[in-house]
């Protein structure tokens, strides 16, 4: 069985006892915490699609801990008026560890 779920104004593929990266949660390690935002759940028999979300849907996960992505560089440019910006940047990440899809 599988879901989506919509977190941080993305979506992810999401099935028990699989780790996933979501955007920084305000949660600590080891809390548990629920995705209440499911579109899809399939996997066994027919799937059931949410208009938008699915009624009664939850997916269950135990934060694992904090983590950041590697450092991009944006790089500002414009030709031949001496214009040049560089700035990095990290995203944060929360590590989850999903339990079960609840319908």
């Amino acid at each position: 069985m599988y879901a989506i779920v919509k977190s941080g104004g993305r979506q992810y593929r999401v099935q028990p006892g699989e780790t996933v990266y979501v955007d920084a949660l305000d949660a600590a390690a080891g809390e548990t915490i629920s995705l209440g935002e499911v579109l899809l759940v399939a996997g066994e028999g027919e799937p059931r699609v949410g208009s938008p979300l699915v009624k009664g849907a939850s997916v269950r996960g135990t934060v694992l801990g904090d983590t950041r992505d590697r450092k991009i560089r944006v790089f500002k440019y414009k030709k031949r008026k001496h214009y040049r910006r560089t700035r990095g940047h990290r995203q944060s990440y929360t590590a989850l560890r999903i339990e079960a899809i609840e319908l």
